[in-house]
C-alpha cells in the first residue's frame, strides 16, 4: 500500500526520499515528468493525485478521482486536454478533467479493462480486456463513440503499446503471443509474435531502430527486430477431412461410414493454415518471419519448403531471473526497469537494444 520514490545517491545506491502509505492498495500508476504530477489507482476503484516537489523529497495530495468502483487497472494522463483517463475492473474506461475533479464520461466493457493505450493527437484511446478483445473509442468531452474491434487473441489482454509515428498498436496477451496491428494502413494487417513460453506483461516499441521489447512473467526478455520483411500468420481453415490426403476427422460421419475408416484428428499448418491430420503434420519447424521463434506444426510441404536460413531467429532472448509483472523503458538514456512479484526492482543497461545487462538491483517492498 505504500508509493516510493527512489533517488540515486553518490555511493551508487538508491534510496527511498518519500514514503506514503495509501489507504488502499496500489495497482496502476503513472508519473507525468514535465509537470510531476502522480496519479496512483487503488483496489478500491479510487484514482489520487500527488504532485512532487523539485528536489524529488516531498509529495502532496492534490485530490481524489471517484474513477471505479473496483480496481483500477490502467491510468493515462494528458497535460492538452487535462484529462484523467483510467480502466478498471468494474468494465470500464473512466475520463475525468483534472482541473474540477469531475468525471467526464465512462464506458462499460462485457468484461474487466486490464489495460489502456491513448493517442494524444486525436484522443483515441485502445482498451484491452479480459475477453480477449480491444476496443478502439473515439473520447469526448462527455461522450464516446466505438470506432472498431480488435480480435485475435486466445487469451486476457495483459498489455498494449501503440506508436503515434508509425500508427501501429502492439498487444500481449495471457495466451503467450503478441500481435501486432497495422492501424495506420488501413487495411487491416496483423503480425504474429510468438517467442514466450509464458503470459506477455508488458511491451515497449522503440520507433528509432525498429524493434519491439517484450516481458512475460516467467522472466523472459525478447527484442523482436521490426525492420524487416514479415509475413502474415494465416487463417486457419476448417475442413471436414484432411486437406492432404482426405481422410475423414472424427465429426464426418458420413465419410467415416462409407470409407468404413475411424475419424481422425484435425491439426493445422501453421505455415498455410491448412486443416491436417497428424500423419500428414509430423513434422516441426520455427518460421521467424511468420512470427514462430519456436519449433511448430507444419504440414510435410510447407516444411520441405523452408530453407536453413528461413530458419534464422529475428529476435533475442534474455532471462530477467524474476517473474515480472511490469516493465517501463526510458529510451533516451536506454535503460529499462523491470519490477517482478518477487517485490524486487531492477534497472537494466539496455545499450546496445539487442543486448540488456543488469545495471543494479533493489528490493524495495
Amino acid at each position: 500500500r505504500t508509493i516510493r520514490v527512489w533517488l540515486k545517491r553518490d555511493s551508487g545506491q538508491y534510496w527511498p526520499s518519500i514514503y506514503h502509505t495509501m489507504a488502499s492498495p496500489c495497482s496502476a500508476m503513472t508519473y507525468h515528468h514535465d509537470s510531476r504530477r502522480i496519479f496512483v489507482g487503488q483496489d478500491n476503484g479510487a484514482v489520487m493525485e500527488f504532485h512532487v516537489s523539485e528536489d524529488f523529497n516531498k509529495m502532496n495530495f492534490i485530490r481524489t478521482y471517484p474513477a471505479h468502483q473496483n480496481r483500477v487497472s490502467a491510468i493515462i494522463f494528458s497535460l492538452a486536454t487535462e484529462w484523467v483517463v483510467s480502466t478498471g475492473h468494474d468494465k470500464c474506461v473512466s475520463w475525468m478533467c483534472t482541473r474540477t475533479g469531475d468525471l467526464l464520461g465512462r464506458h462499460l466493457f462485457p468484461s474487466w479493462a486490464s489495460c489502456l493505450q491513448y493517442d494524444f493527437d486525436t484522443q483515441y484511446a485502445f482498451v484491452g480486456d479480459y475477453s480477449g478483445q480491444i476496443t478502439l473509442l473515439k473520447l469526448e468531452q462527455d461522450t464516446c463513440s466505438v470506432i472498431t474491434t480488435l480480435k485475435g487473441h486466445e487469451g486476457s489482454i495483459a498489455c498494449l503499446w501503440w506508436d503515434p509515428i508509425q500508427r501501429l498498436l502492439f498487444s500481449g496477451a495471457s495466451d503467450n503471443s503478441i500481435i501486432m496491428w497495422d492501424i495506420g494502413g488501413r487495411k487491416g494487417r496483423t503480425l504474429l509474435l510468438q517467442g514466450h513460453h509464458d503470459r506477455v506483461q508488458s511491451l515497449c516499441y522503440l520507433q528509432l531502430t525498429r524493434q519491439l521489447v517484450s516481458c512475460s512473467s516467467d522472466g523472459g526478455i525478447a527484442v523482436w527486430n521490426m525492420d524487416v520483411s514479415r509475413e502474415e500468420a494465416p487463417q486457419w481453415l476448417e475442413s471436414d477431412s484432411c486437406q492432404k490426403c482426405e481422410q475423414p476427422f472424427f465429426w464426418n460421419i458420413k465419410q467415416m461410414w462409407d470409407t468404413k475408416t475411424l475419424g481422425l484428428r484435425q491439426h493445422h499448418c501453421r505455415k498455410c493454415g491448412q486443416a491436417v491430420c497428424g500423419k500428414c503434420s509430423s513434422k516441426r519447424s520455427s518460421y521467424p518471419v511468420m512470427g514462430f521463434e519456436f519449433q511448430v506444426r507444419m504440414c510435410d510441404s510447407c516444411y520441405d519448403s523452408i530453407k536453413d536460413e528461413d530458419r534464422t531467429s529475428l529476435a533475442t532472448f534474455h532471462e530477467g531471473k524474476h517473474n515480472i509483472s511490469h516493465m517501463s523503458m526510458d529510451v533516451a538514456r536506454g535503460l529499462m526497469v523491470t519490477c517482478g512479484t518477487d517485490r524486487v526492482v531492477k534497472i537494466w543497461d539496455m545499450t546496445p537494444v539487442v543486448g540488456c545487462s543488469l545495471a543494479t538491483g533493489f528490493s524495495p517492498h
